[in-house]
């Protein structure tokens, strides 16, 4: 376990916890190197099927911390400077990759670098409390950081998240439940236990086809419809092999609840 960074695994759930409450858990240089390898290492664990990214006391994630990031990145030459960034950028890349579904559980602050590791989930849940802003212009670098100008007008369209990768400003959970950044918002109380049961439900579920669905809304983006097409006939032909379609089909027949097994 990296320090500010506890990870849980029950019921082939793993729970990532930001936990430096006390800063409203900003990330160091370890805990990005930490979420880039672990991210890396679940995609070949059979045991992690779905995956909750939250943080503790009252808050996600305030971003890169500003004593133990900010700071010393002052002054780095340039090759320096890209080894960091494209190292926050393997976070993202990893956790895109990774076959399990990944949601991420909001509540107060979600910012910067917090805010991109939010979008880069599968499912967002947040509570009313919830603050995003992708605040990075506001510090004076650009807004195109750990992947936001590719991913974000994807989950809200262009021009909104045009308008906070350009200003900086900050959504209220509201806001962005309504423009789609998050699913739904629950109570504050409830919080961890509604990301935990969408956590199960997911873990119980077809392992390969929820991969396979993941890997194929990333693959479509870059793909004309024709494409997609035939990209789509060709996994789902390749689901229709496994053992858990077969066993969906017989308890359909049998009017029974099915029970994958991830095979």
């Amino acid at each position: 376990m990296t320090d500010g960074l506890r990870i849980d695994v029950e019921e082939r759930v793993a729970t990532l916890t930001f936990e430096r409450p006390a800063k409203k858990n900003p990330l160091t240089f370890a805990i990005y190197a930490a979420l880039r390898d672990w991210f890396r290492g679940v995609a070949a664990d059979r045991d992690v099927r779905a995956i909750v990214l939250t943080g503790a006391g009252g808050n996600f994630c305030s971003g890169g911390d500003v004593e133990e990031i900010i700071g010393p990145l002052i002054g780095r030459p340039l090759p320096e400077l890209l080894e960091f960034t494209r190292m926050t950028a393997a976070v993202v890349g990893a956790m895109r990759h990774c076959p399990q579904p990944v949601i991420a559980a909001v509540d107060g602050v979600c910012a910067g670098a917090g805010a991109a590791l939010a979008m880069a989930a599968d499912i967002r849940l947040a509570t009313p409390r919830a603050r995003t802003a992708f605040l990075f212009t506001r510090v004076g670098l650009a807004g195109a950081d750990m992947g936001a100008c590719a991913i974000l007008p994807r989950i809200i369209g262009h021009g909104r998240a045009a308008e906070l990768l350009l200003t900086g400003r900050s959504m209220d959970a509201q806001e962005a439940e309504r423009c789609g950044f998050y699913s739904r918002l629950v109570d504050p109380e409830e919080l961890a236990v509604e990301a935990r049961a969408l956590a199960l439900s997911l873990a119980s579920g077809p392992t390969l086809a929820h991969a396979t669905t993941k890997a194929m809304l990333g693959h479509e983006w870059a793909i004309g419809v024709e494409q997609a097409l035939d990209a789509e006939a060709q996994a789902q032909a390749i689901c229709m092999q496994t053992r858990d379609f077969e066993r969906a089909y017989r308890a359909f027949a049998a009017r029974e609840r099915p029970v994958f097994e991830g095979d």
